[in-house]
């Protein structure tokens, strides 16, 4: 890989700028909005790097694709697809979206609130303790084991003190049967899920897993089912992103994540992962610094997929 980084976050450091630190999850709004840091993974174990790589953030809905992940393990593709969609919904990704309407679990995808607390709910364990960890299992087996992965209690603690709209959602999804469990223990490991924190490292080898069909850097024996990955990609492509999602497909043309801490894991199918991380966001709630810089390396790299 040669690709002059350095340069590059140079280049989109005067966007960190023009963005705002979400205000409604307090915890965040204690971020450095100047930092911005990159990382790149290549299938055959190249790491190159550049910024502020080394900060450690709250990975936020970057947790929902292995949330994803977790629940095809424990269930499999159809039983994961009963009880929720795969279409991109146009809308912010917490908005209540249905109350003129019956609640049907194909209005939901994975990669929005809502569907996010309905695929939590598929995780299986003895308790939601149970579930948590084991979801932070897979988190730290996909991520390498010298990555640095732990849970903010800081920004945990915030997110279930501010979280009024997920319980909205959540009790939503309980009136129309979609969820069956105790609403405020789903919802604790959700919380628990989104405050999950690491560093750009960290996203780049979570990216390079899904790149390199569910296998690590350098291997050829899958950690995850090859096809998994396939499908979590999918959605990453027309839902990663937010409602800003076909907006990055045509600029950047690569299956992504955000995540309001600032985050972004991009995965460039059979080639690298990349980790950004840049807390200003824009109007949708991605980094806007962090998009800037995904632009300029599929340029300069020519990673679209399309």
């Amino acid at each position: 890989m040669s690709v002059h980084l350095e340069e590059m976050v140079a280049a989109c450091k005067p966007y960190t700028q023009q963005g705002q630190l979400p205000s409604y999850i307090p915890a965040l709004k204690k971020g450095d909005p100047k930092h911005l840091g990159v990382c790149l993974l290549s299938c055959d174990g190249q790491l190159i790097q550049a910024g502020d790589c080394g900060v450690q953030f709250s990975i936020q809905s970057i947790v929902k694709p292995i949330l994803l992940l977790q629940a095809l393990l424990d269930n499999g593709v159809d039983t994961v697809r009963a009880h929720v969609g795969v279409e991109a919904t146009g809308k912010p990704f917490d908005a209540i979206n249905y109350t003129d309407q019956v609640l049907d679990s194909q209005h939901l995808n994975p990669m929005v609130n809502m569907g996010a607390i309905a695929v939590c709910s598929l995780i299986r364990g003895s308790s939601y303790q149970e579930r948590f960890q084991r979801l932070l299992a897979l988190t730290r087996l996909l991520a390498g084991e010298n990555a640095r992965i732990q849970v903010n209690e800081d920004v945990y603690r915030s997110e279930k003190a501010s979280g009024n709209k997920n319980r909205a959602l959540a009790y939503l999804l309980k009136t129309y049967g979609i969820i069956q469990d105790d609403v405020e223990e789903v919802l604790d490991c959700y919380f628990h899920a989104c405050a999950i924190s690491t560093d750009c490292v960290g996203l780049a080898r979570i990216g390079c897993v899904l790149a390199n069909k569910g296998c690590q850097p350098g291997s050829q024996d899958p950690i995850i089912p090859p096809e998994y990955a396939r499908f979590v990609n999918a959605i990453l492509t027309t839902c990663g992103m937010y409602d800003g999602s076909g907006d990055f497909a045509v600029r950047v043309g690569v299956p992504a994540k955000s995540g309001v801490g600032g985050g972004i894991m991009a995965v460039v199918p059979s080639r690298m992962g990349i980790g950004i991380f840049s807390p200003a966001l824009d109007a949708k709630g991605n980094s806007l610094a962090g998009t800037r810089l995904l632009e300029l390396l599929s340029r300069e790299l020519n990673l679209s997929i399309f």
